[in-house]
């Protein structure tokens, strides 16, 4: 235990602290959270948070275990190991090699909405699980309650380090259907684009963009499912969390 003890109150140097740092202020900035918000979900004082961040103290590797856990992110460099994760518990390097414990996070029932396809006042709504898939050593997805079910699908979830963004993809019979969304908000909210095919007459297939959001279940008291109209209750709530997606910049639709 005290050998434990040891290795977690262990200082990192101060050229692994400054990454670290930069790190962090990246996510703060692409999530628009406070460092107060990190510092409640890491269970670390702001006092202890800012002095990290701003160089005055050096990181030690508990601290660092703890903001990795709150943010849903490796934090670490070649030269910072505490522990290996088992080889099935690690996401395939394609889906960005993420580890269960790190994404543990994005585990929940979401309403996914998107602008309605067939009527241009609507607001499609359904729901989407994200859950571990032990199978397959990944974050997985699997929409529900949509009335096209002929259209749900089921996916996998990439989470790179490096852009600081999460997809769900689909691959079938080699059509690709991709969703880019940003990591979720204090709320547990996600914003971005879907880019898909809109069916048509007959056969007739059309490539089609347009802001998408996640929004955590138990974060809309009675859920409205399928094509919202503006006469529904939830019309209001819903049309504000797809215009955030474009008017809060965490997705740009360019003109031609």
């Amino acid at each position: 235990m005290q050998t434990q003890d040891k290795l977690t109150d262990k200082q990192l140097s101060d050229e692994q602290s400054r990454e670290i740092a930069e790190t962090i202020r990246e996510e703060l900035a692409r999530r628009r959270i406070s460092r107060q918000a990190l510092a409640e979900q890491a269970k670390l004082s702001l006092s202890t948070l800012e002095k990290v961040l701003g160089g005055r103290r050096p990181f030690t590797l508990a601290t660092m275990v703890r903001l990795e856990q709150a943010l849903g992110v490796s934090l670490r460099k070649s030269a910072v190991v505490v522990t290996s994760p088992a080889a099935n518990d690690v996401a395939p390097d394609s889906l960005g090699s993420y580890a269960h414990r790190a994404v543990s996070w994005l585990e929940d029932v979401y309403i996914t909405l998107r602008p309605s396809f067939g009527d241009k006042d609507a607001i499609f709504a359904y729901r989407t699980e994200i859950i571990w898939e032990p199978k397959v050593s990944s974050l997985v997805f699997r929409e529900g309650d949509r009335t096209d079910a002929a259209y749900e699908h089921t996916g996998e979830v990439a989470v790179p380090h490096q852009s600081g963004f999460i997809y769900l993809v689909i691959i079938k019979h080699g059509q690709h259907r991709v969703i880019t969304v940003s990591r979720p908000t204090v709320a547990g909210e996600m914003y971005g684009i879907i880019s898909t095919l809109r069916a048509g007459p007959g056969s007739q297939l059309t490539p089609v963009a347009a802001p998408i959001a996640y929004v955590p279940l138990k974060n809309v008291p009675k859920p409205s499912l399928g094509r919202v109209a503006p006469d529904d209750a939830n019309y209001g709530l819903y049309r504000k969390h797809l215009r955030r997606t474009v008017e809060e910049s965490f997705a740009l639709f360019l003109p031609a």
